[in-house]
């Protein structure tokens, strides 16, 4: 909004000429996020407290310190970062990008799924809120618009395309199928993010360090210099994006203030299903899908546990961790919750090092 209202100024007045610049609405983004987390969190705890006399379920079958430590605390505290973040990228992108729009609608609509999952799991006094099946249909139902809008967004020659890490000039097309696999990675991140949001501050700071990864992609990949130069795909308008992941680093920090252990609210599936399915949608607008699995790589490793635990127990009754996902396997083995949570942030560091580097080495 602002670039659209001041840019227009900048003959007469000199200091609107930054509103021009990424940078400078990108930080202005983070830092707009972060003060309006900081200002709005405590009246939004203290009213989820009002309506939430009992907290978020707790799951019976958990880590049993989990009934102890994280009893009467609220959840849905993603809308808190969800709502820094419309705001604050509202506040500094162009409207006139339009891919604003798609990333957006993946966000709140993910959001609001997550919403009603919260409130159903509250009102139910059971960590069984909507059921999984609904759930995934109106995932890939948003996902399905949105990957439509981004394909026809993004230029002629990596329409249908699938870039690969650390090799130049390498773009598999996939044809028709590459619709299924856009809503997949979308679909895949909202979730593989939800399955992680476990312990006191474990999924928030690695979704800020993907959100900065892909902030700084977003950028370089809206640059046709910087595109070339890297051999890169250039993706015109993507850019603007980069606003988008300071907005969502900057509401994360607001909320990791609260968050931080021991934990005064949780973002609950409100903001595990919308930040995932953000940086999903923001992979796909700057064609680097498979480069948010390799900095985004903790989510995978913890969606694997699951999927593995769950086909070793159908296949031959025995479990391979002792508790799924995997953070609550190092719990069940002793681990304090706080050297999880931060070995964690170590492993998600190193990969986004590993993804960010796929920029360079090819």
């Amino acid at each position: 909004m602002l670039p659209d209202l001041l840019v227009p100024l900048a003959d007469q007045y000199q200091f609107f000429n930054l509103f021009r610049y990424i940078t400078f609405r990108t930080g202005g983004a983070t830092i707009t996020a972060l003060v309006l987390s900081l200002l709005l969190g405590p009246a939004l705890i203290r009213w989820l407290k009002t309506h939430q006399a009992e907290g978020q379920p707790i799951r019976s079958d958990g880590p049993e310190s989990h009934l102890v430590t994280k009893i009467g605390t609220p959840t849905m505290g993603g809308l808190l970062i969800l709502g820094a973040f419309a705001l604050s990228t509202l506040l500094w992108m162009p409207l006139s990008n339009p891919y604003l729009w798609p990333v957006l609608l993946v966000a709140l609509s993910f959001g609001a799924v997550g919403s009603v999952d919260d409130w159903m799991k509250l009102r139910r006094r059971s960590h069984h809120g909507m059921s999984g099946r609904m759930k995934l249909v109106l995932q890939l139902g948003v996902a399905f618009i949105a990957t439509l809008v981004l394909i026809e967004l993004s230029p002629a020659q990596l329409r249908y395309g699938v870039a690969v890490p650390f090799l130049k000039d390498t773009l598999f097309s996939l044809g028709l199928f590459y619709v299924p696999f856009a809503m997949m990675v979308i679909v895949g991140a909202s979730n593989a993010v939800n399955l992680t949001d476990g312990l006191d501050g474990l999924a928030i700071v690695p979704v800020m360090i993907v959100a900065a990864c892909f902030g700084l992609i977003a950028y370089l990949a809206g640059n046709v210099n910087f595109a070339t130069y890297l051999q890169i795909n250039y993706v015109p308008g993507t850019g603007d994006l980069a606003v988008m992941c300071g907005a969502l680093l900057g509401a994360g920090l607001g909320f990791l203030w609260f968050n931080a252990p021991p934990a005064r609210v949780f973002m609950g599936d409100t903001g595990s299903l919308a930040l995932g399915g953000a940086l999903g949608a923001m992979s796909v607008a700057t064609r680097h899908e498979l480069v948010l699995a390799i900095t985004g790589g903790l989510f995978v490793v913890e969606t694997l546990s699951v999927i593995l635990q769950v086909a070793s127990f159908k296949l031959t009754g025995k479990r391979i961790f002792l508790m799924a996902p995997l953070h609550h396997h190092f719990e069940r083995k002793g681990w304090a919750e706080s050297t999880i949570v931060i070995r964690f942030w170590i492993i998600a560091v190193v990969l986004a090092l590993a993804g960010l580097s796929s920029l360079k080495l090819r």
